[in-house]
């Protein structure tokens, strides 16, 4: 029995190598028939009838305010880097992270967020353990201040809810306690803890210090007013910016709710709920069309060039893969 135990799981080395083989092979076709997918489904010439009716100053000033938010939300890994001290540069940081951010919200958070950043931080020469603390503490940074700004608007300005939502504005004030308090519990464990680990459920979890919480809070907050503002200035600026910012937060928890790619139609279907009866629904679905052509597509082109090339280099330099194996770093 002990030696058929050894010759049945004798198989298990050679299936990990074969695995490693044809997972990024998969993931690539993955990427391309997302792509293709995606390409099909978009209704282009709505896309550009929308972009033919914006301004030409504004699109440019919302291009440019989208690379800044990209800039920002790949910032969120520095978090990572910081905390687990991995030795990946900082450019090559904020290169994956905003790769990864483009396919996240265009497909995803299991091909963006997990896959591709598994790979190329793989590729960079971390470990899976690593990455998925780089991911994770992406993940809170992103909505630290997501609770930050929602709590805020939900006590000092609650915004329009669609009438078929009975939720009074008590109500709304009492959720948007809720999240402040979430965001103070976070900062009062970083306050007291200093950087220290503590054991939960079994784990070792090492928050970190105030200053980077802070910094966690101020960058993420930043990155969702920013969003926030593209939208408020392809719709003309002729509603409250408050009220723009709360129906974009409100739209981005029902996207995630549904599990839809790109939140397509929760994101439209939300604003038009919302604000259908300030502004007409051919307004409202003219500056998220374009919304969508500026801060999910335009990226999305540059981050498939970005991830094709990656994928090249990596074949032309064989040699220079290996030499880049997983590293053991302090974290």
């Amino acid at each position: 029995m002990k030696g058929l135990a050894v010759r049945a799981g004798s198989g298990w080395p050679a299936l990990w190598t074969w695995t490693k083989k044809l997972a990024p092979w998969a993931l690539a076709l993955l990427v391309l028939a997302l792509l293709s997918r995606h390409i099909g489904s978009v209704d282009w010439p709505a896309v550009w009838q929308a972009l033919r009716q914006q301004r030409a100053l504004d699109l440019w000033l919302t291009g440019a305010l989208a690379l800044v938010s990209y800039a920002l939300f790949a910032s969120y890994d520095l978090v990572g880097r910081q905390q687990t001290r991995h030795g990946v540069g900082v450019p090559r940081t904020l290169g994956i992270a905003a790769v990864c951010y483009a396919f996240n919200l265009n497909f995803g958070s299991l091909v963006g967020a997990l896959a591709l950043k598994l790979r190329l931080y793989g590729r960079a020469g971390l470990k899976p353990a690593v990455v998925v603390q780089v991911i994770t503490l992406s993940i809170v940074t992103n909505w630290l201040g997501y609770l930050l700004l929602a709590g805020l608007l939900l006590l000092l300005a609650p915004p329009p809810m669609p009438p078929r939502i009975e939720l009074s504005e008590l109500a709304l004030r009492a959720i948007g306690i809720a999240m402040l308090l979430v965001v103070t519990a976070y900062a009062v464990l970083c306050l007291h803890r200093r950087g220290r680990p503590f054991r939960w459920r079994g784990r070792r979890v090492a928050p970190p210090r105030a200053g980077v919480a802070a910094w966690q809070l101020a960058v993420s907050s930043a990155n969702w007013l920013l969003m926030g503002l593209i939208v408020w200035l392809l719709l003309q600026q002729v509603l409250p910016y408050t009220a723009v910012l709360a129906v974009l937060l409100v739209a981005a928890v029902a996207g995630v709710a549904t599990h839809v790619p790109a939140g397509l139609g929760v994101l439209e279907a939300v604003f038009v709920a919302c604000l259908g009866s300030e502004l007409p629904a051919a307004t409202l679905l003219a500056a998220l069309v374009t919304y969508r052509a500026v801060y999910y597509l335009a990226p999305l082109v540059l981050a498939s060039a970005g991830y094709a090339l990656d994928e090249a280099a990596a074949r032309r330099t064989p040699a220079a893969a290996k030499s880049r194996a997983p590293r053991d770093f302090h974290h």
